[in-house]
């Protein structure tokens, strides 16, 4: 624990510190695909969890690879983490895979990092990055193997390229880096896929929504969230609209 350390430098010092625990592992050799995801995620785990637990234990604290208490809904400030955002990829090999901290302040996306290990940067809500021009033409990132039906019919109606990436940390953070323009997810995730990359992604100043254009609420009994969009605030109307009017029947 560091003296005086606020919320967005610890989360932000966590995130890093995970990042280089899992590069560590998978550099050490002995493990790859499913074996070597298991591992980074208990290590980067323990790790998280007890500095959390050490540095704010007034909070609560959910975590993926955690068991639930649901006792953390009577708090008003829960960490949320992810310690490896894209298993698969990360046992592959890949870069796009990453690390989430996040601290929910009644239930709202306060503070967030994002470490994106591969490719040795981590991006928070305490520092945010100013964002370039749009993508010309747009880009829109979808799922490396179950695009969703939504973001490919949006996309072919704003006349953007599809871009195919990892996990939801290293699209919702390809947004924030300028490298595409819209995120766009249908097909279901958890509070903690999206709960750190919401916080940077706002801070950066993108819009950021359920597909129905209503606000992403953290720390609820069922931690399910169905649908996330982070794009380029110049954008979100025609998304919303576009995303309302798909029907599968199309």
């Amino acid at each position: 624990m560091t003296v005086g350390e606020n919320d967005e430098l610890l989360a932000e010092r966590l995130a890093t510190a995970a990042g280089a625990i899992l590069l560590d592992l998978r550099t050490r050799g002995g493990l790859d695909g499913k074996a070597l995801g298991k591992a980074g995620d208990e290590q980067a785990n323990a790790m998280l969890c007890r500095e959390i637990r050490t540095a704010r234990p007034a909070d609560a604290l959910l975590s993926e690879e955690e068991k639930d208490n649901v006792a953390r809904c009577g708090q008003s400030r829960v960490w949320i983490v992810d310690p490896l955002d894209g298993t698969r990829e990360y046992g592959e090999g890949r870069d796009d895979w990453a690390v989430h901290v996040a601290l929910a302040i009644d239930g709202i996306a306060t503070v967030g990092a994002v470490a994106l290990p591969g490719l040795g940067v981590t991006l928070t809500s305490g520092a945010p990055v100013a964002l370039p021009p749009a993508n010309q033409p747009l880009r829109m990132l979808v799922s490396r193997t179950r695009p969703a039906a939504e973001a490919v019919f949006v996309a072919d109606k704003l006349g953007a390229e599809l871009v195919a990436m990892g996990s939801a940390g290293a699209k919702a953070m390809a947004v924030v880096r300028g490298e595409a323009d819209i995120y766009l997810h249908t097909g279901g995730q958890y509070e903690w896929d999206n709960c750190a990359p919401v916080a940077v992604a706002q801070a950066a100043g993108l819009h950021v929504s359920r597909v129905d254009g209503s606000p992403i609420r953290y720390n609820n009994p069922d931690t399910y969230l169905p649908d996330l969009l982070i794009c380029r605030k110049e954008l979100a109307g025609a998304v919303l609209r576009l995303a309302a009017e798909y029907s599968p029947a199309r």
